[in-house]
């Protein structure tokens, strides 16, 4: 009897620690369902230290998808890998491929619609070949993956990104130099393009269908990512411009996310400078429907146009305000300026508004690499929009300008005037003097950024802001050859050029503020526009200022009293607390300029 118990309990015992040692084998039909392995044990629930990526990201009935499964870190010795329709928890597909330690499974009764280990030897990247199903109701699909490092320790259902469903296969290839288009009405939301063959035509107008799914899955692991702010995922961050490149055997894979309304491109350049650039740009056309087109860039004029030449299976999106596409380019990338072309370039990244199926100026600095990227290299590499020095010191000029320099001249105008009267120097009142020399800093200050930029851009484009600080210019010069000419004190048309000085003085600081403003904007690179947002600031704290001075001077008109334990003006207080917020907004601003 004693013998039949030993027995049994030898039995139970054994039979617990199969179950807690697993399945060394890989014969885990019984976790089809949910992936979780029969190891007695609960899964990780932090990050996991491996991605399962899946390539191309998009699909139709009866294709093939390589999907690729590596450790981040260490390394794993047990797997089991699916296709799920996004959502769902049931394997679709079959897995034609297999790596020498895997082997397919029969779950839901399909043959090979999983793939799991062959033993417990340790891993560090996996791949498998998928088939997609040759007919019935497609979805979108996701390919999920248990990772087992250790008996007690794995993780359960890593995905991948989302692969899209691009429709059934194109029968024939686009050969013809005229593509044909599938229009959508231009207010809807969501719009798509799926063209699979080789195309000869200068542009590639989309089919409309669904979104364009892009992320940093796999940036680094395999496949260069060049994206701002740096390591940004274009699925979830607002703002993300983002762009990545994988080498194949004779062609390049490029993905490309941005938000905009008209257009976003991707350049290849030599230096970090525009001109002589190989472009493509995924836009929309006439019809608002998304293109694809290939470019040259000479400068900051319009791209030349170029055939398209050998670019296939393209996919685009615009959902959102965030335009996306997808595509495979056989061209050789030329800059015109090497006998021998390379994959070593800087990456331009950049967006603007387009007009007809005609892209115009970029609304912001494109954002460049720090270095130049081999696109055949893997690695993740972050962007800063690509502003010059000569564009800092514009910039850096207009702020002391008009933040410092103008701002405390036109107070000491305004509200020294009678509290300084008659303190002279040379036979002018210090508050004349120092208002004078102020406002000659200033627009010496302004003429100076003015050509800064002028020589450094070429030409009057980029929207609102030229415009603007061309009034700017203009009216500064105005200001001191008006007052050349001015009437005496006593004259009777006195009152009429302090009425237009006063007037001209104000237009310019409002026009000088908003040219502020837009400038600001081109070049932050921020996902926050922090820049702008200090600008506010200290506009509200320049408001604030006047507020207190003009309530002074009412406070004197009435006769009450100016000054502070009868020895210090108001004004000076004001002038000092004002000049010491001025200060600081205005080295946040410089400090900003210079990290741009």
């Amino acid at each position: 009897m004693d013998s039949w118990r030993f027995v049994f309990l030898f039995l139970l015992w054994e039979s617990s620690l199969l179950g807690v040692m697993g399945y060394p084998g890989g014969n885990v039909e019984s976790s089809c369902s949910n992936l979780m392995p029969s190891h007695g044990a609960n899964a990780q629930t932090s990050n996991a230290p491996y991605t399962v990526v899946a390539n191309p990201t998009t699909f139709k009935a009866g294709d093939t998808i390589t999907v690729t499964l590596r450790a981040t870190s260490g390394s794993f010795k047990g797997f089991l890998l699916e296709a799920w329709e996004v959502g769902g928890s049931t394997p679709v597909g079959s897995f034609t491929s297999l790596a020498s330690v895997s082997q397919g499974l029969t779950c839901s009764g399909i043959a090979n619609s999983a793939v799991s280990h062959t033993s417990s030897s340790s891993k560090t990247s996996i791949q498998a070949t998928w088939k997609a199903p040759s007919s019935g109701s497609l979805k979108d699909i996701q390919f999920s993956a248990t990772f087992v490092q250790s008996t007690k320790t794995f993780w359960v259902a890593v995905k991948s990104g989302t692969v899209t469903y691009s429709g059934t296969s194109v029968p024939n290839p686009v050969t013809t130099a005229h593509t044909s288009t599938t229009t959508q009405k231009a207010n809807s939301p969501v719009s798509v393009a799926t063209v699979t063959g080789t195309v000869v035509s200068d542009t590639v107008v989309v089919i409309l269908n669904k979104q364009l799914q892009i992320s940093n899955d796999a940036c680094g692991i395999n496949k260069t990512c060049f994206s701002s702010p740096s390591g940004c995922n274009p699925q979830i961050t607002n703002g993300c411009y983002f762009m990545s490149a994988v080498a194949l055997s004779s062609s390049i894979q490029f993905e490309i996310s941005a938000p905009s309304n008209g257009y976003i491109a991707i350049g290849f350049s030599d230096d970090t400078q525009m001109g002589s650039d190989d472009v493509y740009i995924c836009g929309k056309d006439a019809n608002g429907n998304i293109q694809v087109q290939h470019a040259f860039s000479t400068g900051t004029t319009t791209p030349t146009t170029l055939p398209l030449g050998n670019v296939t299976v393209i996919t685009s999106s615009i959902s959102n305000g965030i335009i996306s596409c997808s595509f495979i380019s056989r061209n050789s990338i030329s800059t015109q300026s090497r006998a021998v072309p390379s994959l070593l370039y800087y990456i331009m990244l950049g967006s603007g508004p387009s007009a007809n199926g005609q892209i115009q100026m970029h609304t912001q600095t494109p954002f460049v690499s720090a270095q130049k990227i081999d696109l055949s290299a893997i690695q993740a590499v972050g962007g800063n929009a690509g502003v010059s020095d000569m564009i800092k010191a514009h910039g850096a000029l207009m702020l002391i300008a008009w933040m410092t320099t103008g701002s405390i001249g036109m107070i000491m105008a305004r509200y020294f005037k009678k509290i300084a009267h008659g303190q002279a120097v040379c036979g002018k009142d210090i508050w004349f003097l120092a208002h004078v020399f102020l406002m000659v800093l200033t627009v010496v200050a302004t003429g100076i950024a003015f050509i800064i930029i002028f020589v450094e851009a070429m030409d009057w484009s980029g929207g609102a802001h030229p415009v603007l600080g061309c009034i700017v210019m203009i009216l500064a010069l105005v200001q001191p050859f008006g007052a050349l000419f001015r009437c005496g004190p006593t004259h009777k048309l006195r009152i009429v050029f302090n009425v237009a000085h006063a007037l001209n003085a104000f237009i310019i600081k409002i026009i000088a503020v908003a040219a502020i403003f837009t400038g600001l904007q081109r070049i932050d690179s921020s996902s926050n526009q922090w820049l702008a947002k200090v600008m506010g600031g200290f506009v509200g704290w320049e408001f604030l200022f006047y507020l207190l001075q003009d309530f002074n001077l009412f406070l004197k008109r009435k006769g009450r009293t100016e000054t502070v334990m009868g020895t210090v003006n108001l004004e000076i207080i004001f002038l000092t607390l004002y000049f010491i917020g001025n200060l600081t907004f205005l080295i946040a601003l410089l400090v900003g300029i210079g990290m741009s």
